[in-house]
């Protein structure tokens, strides 16, 4: 059963731009109440002047920080951890504190949200957490990213069942155009995408907007919980 965002408050936990911006445009289009929140609060105002989603500052690898937010916001209905921490290079090339902070940011500070929001939180509310194709799809340069997401994977199951039933899904976007890629110029831009679109069977890079009404998807479905969901174009089968 597909439930309402209609006046439920949902939390988004990442910039005020990309990924993050889509999914809290999407929550407030569904008729949410959007609170979003990062390190970088002023950005934060920044981007949303002019528009009703309220802005916070948190740290997801200070516990104390996100204890404070969830006191200061008292109960939301649902949590998107869309930030994250890339531990990105080759073995000889990563260096540990890399991978610890990219674990912090997408693994023990989703889990430290968790902790602090899920007791104040409806029986009918929802966690949703970012994955990524590199779990299933392994890479040289990217055994941080893929051990971080596998391990996301990992948490959201054992959290669906500790928090039962308030639900616990991941999104795990393939190849998609954040806008992360702009600084490369308009030509460099569409010939890389060229060759991403070439390596999934959907014969494109993904949109925001893909990964934003997925996120909406996974709040409203009320009889999905422990999955990842991939929103890749089917990158991992080719």
């Amino acid at each position: 059963m597909a439930a309402s965002l209609q006046n439920k408050t949902v939390l988004v936990v990442g910039r005020g731009s990309g990924l993050a911006r889509a999914v809290v445009d999407a929550a407030v289009a569904a008729g949410a109440r959007a609170v979003a929140a990062s390190r970088d609060r002023s950005t934060l105002e920044m981007e949303y002047k002019g528009t009703d989603v309220i802005t916070k500052r948190v740290d997801l690898t200070d516990e104390d920080s996100i204890a404070a937010l969830a006191e200061d916001l008292g109960s939301v209905d649902h949590v998107v951890s869309v930030a994250s921490a890339r531990a990105r290079g080759k073995i000889s090339e990563l260096k540990p504190e890399a991978i610890v902070l990219s674990f912090h940011t997408k693994v023990v500070g989703p889990i430290m949200l968790a902790k602090h929001f899920a007791p104040k939180m409806p029986k009918d509310g929802s966690f949703v957490l970012f994955s990524g194709v590199a779990a299933l799809e392994p890479d040289p340069g990217y055994l941080g990213v893929a051990a971080t997401n596998g391990s996301v994977n990992t948490v959201v199951r054992s959290l669906a069942v500790e928090l039962a039933p308030i639900r616990v899904n991941a999104i795990s976007p393939g190849d998609i155009d954040t806008g992360a890629w702009d600084s490369l110029g308009e030509q460099k831009k569409a010939e890389m995408f060229a060759r991403l679109s070439k390596k999934n069977p959907s014969r494109r890079v993904g949109t925001t907007e893909d990964i934003a009404e997925a996120v909406v998807f996974a709040m409203t479905n009320t009889f999905m919980t422990g999955v990842s969901l991939a929103v890749d174009g089917g990158q991992p089968l080719v």
